[in-house]
């Protein structure tokens, strides 16, 4: 079941462009709206993740959103306070208190700029695409299952309002796409719950709303080495986290609307969005998955100013309509939350024709990721075991593709000799086979192994030659290694005989 996003119009993918297309730029700040709307319960859910004040997750997405806006390499994709980045630094204000929270906050955004810019956007290039579908997959279960605690344990009416506004999310744009239908249904569950006084959950629920501006915050705190030594590993954890998060969000959004981002340019955005966010009080964040697909799949957005638009309706709402945002029941909130999660799903990664055609290896990996992010929610760790899994089968895989061929002939001065043609790549994962695959005892004096067709990349393939030419020479005979390229003669010349000393 999917929605239909309102088209873009053709070529606008700039804010220039926005401004000078009416329908588009209708489009860019109604989709603003309804991502400000749906960032408020986030927020403050994500507030109570970290154990502090809503205030503080509302500020956080407010300014980590319009900073991006400005600065980020990925238009259209909406930053904001995340439940991975508060898990990372909730031990920090549980046991250090609120200053070293915000302390932590600015220094991950100071690491996210130097990791940025020393290239770390570099390594996006070694996920693997069964890592990427995974992660997709994963952040979709993960908007479906944060939506459960609003719909257990509340009255009845809860569900026939879900189902309604899903309804409404599904239908409305078959009439027309003129306004995004996430927005619709809010408007309409949240005038029907009032005019029928229906008594149901709602924002105001979730946790107070502020009432003023966001105004300037330092925390005080001893900046010490101390201090330091006490923060740099959650905000280290915090840089990472985001950072992994972001880039593969940015890298999702690119496939969506088949256009380029400055990944690079991104990340450092990251982090001065976190040092802005932290001088104003706010607990920091990264990209949105949920509001980022709610923006640009079902909004249809594609520029800046709905990244920026949602940050400002948010403060706009919370702090001069608090009153109204107050209203909107829950309901109609997992309504849009449902339809971004189904919306967000590779549901072609998961028919029984893809699962027949992919290899194994291609699905367990991707299992992999799904299950151990939606297990640990965690982002980080959810594709850093995919990566790993990814890079264990594709070695072990690998590993079997090098080949031994024995021949037996004479040389030029009419001796007897042992040839052996080596084919395949040769790295630790197939080197530690490649000493068990020469007949020491039956081979003549004089033994020859020719690489022209294989490469030597590591030390390990050095040492795995290194074994093999001394198993000869216990036993009296001579090898002859032939065909290495340059590469490999040069590493080959700098490492044998120097491996095993000691």
């Amino acid at each position: 079941m999917h929605t239909t996003a309102p088209s873009p119009a053709p070529g606008v993918s700039t804010v220039r462009g926005a401004l000078r297309s009416p329908r588009q730029l209708r489009t860019e700040l109604l989709a603003g709206l309804v991502v400000g709307l749906a960032l408020i319960p986030e927020a403050i859910a994500f507030s109570v993740i970290a154990g502090v004040d809503p205030r503080v997750g509302l500020v956080a997405s407010f300014f980590m959103a319009v900073t991006t806006a400005v600065l980020g390499g990925r238009p259209a994709m909406i930053s904001a306070a995340t439940g991975a980045v508060a898990l990372v630094i909730a031990p920090v204000m549980h046991e250090h208190g609120y200053d070293h929270l915000i302390a932590t906050v600015l220094l991950g955004g100071l690491f996210q700029i130097t990791l940025s810019l020393l290239g770390v956007a570099k390594l996006l290039r070694f996920i693997p695409r069964s890592v990427m579908v995974g992660f997709v997959n994963a952040l979709a279960l993960l908007v479906l299952l944060s939506q459960v605690d609003h719909v257990v344990d509340v009255p009845w009416q809860v569900y026939p309002l879900v189902l309604a506004g899903i309804a409404v999310i599904v239908g409305f744009p078959r009439l027309t796409g003129a306004v995004p239908s996430p927005l619709v249904a809010v408007v309409l569950l949240t005038c029907f719950t009032v005019a029928a006084s229906v008594d149901v959950p709602v924002v105001g629920d979730e946790g107070e709303l502020p009432d003023s501006l966001p105004s300037l915050f330092w925390p005080d705190v001893p900046w010490t080495w101390d201090t330091f030594t006490l923060i740099a590993p959650y905000a280290l954890a915090m840089a990472l986290v985001g950072l992994l998060e972001s880039l593969l969000t940015a890298k999702l959004v690119d496939d969506i609307t088949d256009t380029h981002s400055d990944k690079t340019r991104e990340g450092w955005a990251q982090g001065v969005a976190n040092v802005v966010t932290g001088c104003f009080g706010g607990m920091g964040g990264c990209a949105v998955i949920g509001q980022t697909m709610m923006n640009v799949k079902v909004a249809g957005a594609r520029t800046r100013l709905s990244t920026f638009a949602a940050g400002v309706f948010l403060l706009v709402l919370v702090v001069g309509f608090g009153d109204v945002v107050a209203i909107i029941p829950m309901a109609a909130l997992v309504a849009v939350m449902v339809m971004v999660s189904v919306t967000a799903f590779d549901w072609h990664s998961v028919t029984p024709a893809t699962l027949r055609r992919m290899p194994r290896s291609e699905t367990f990996v991707m299992v992999v990721t799904v299950v151990a992010t939606v297990a640990t929610h965690n982002l980080a760790i959810g594709v850093g075991l995919g990566v790993l899994t990814a890079m264990t089968l594709f070695a072990r895989r690998v590993a079997h593709l090098t080949a031994v061929q024995r021949s037996l002939g004479v040389d030029e001065e009419g001796h007897e000799v042992a040839r052996y043609r080596v084919t395949g790549e040769l790295f630790f994962a197939s080197s530690n086979d490649l000493y068990t695959q020469f007949e020491y005892a039956t081979d003549p004096d004089r033994v020859e192994i020719d690489l022209s067709a294989s490469h030597v990349w590591d030390a390990s393939s050095v040492a795995a030659l290194d074994s093999v030419e001394n198993k000869y020479a216990s036993k009296g005979k001579r090898v002859s290694i032939t065909g290495l390229d340059e590469v490999s003669a040069s590493r080959h010349a700098r490492l044998s005989g120097h491996l095993g000393e000691g």
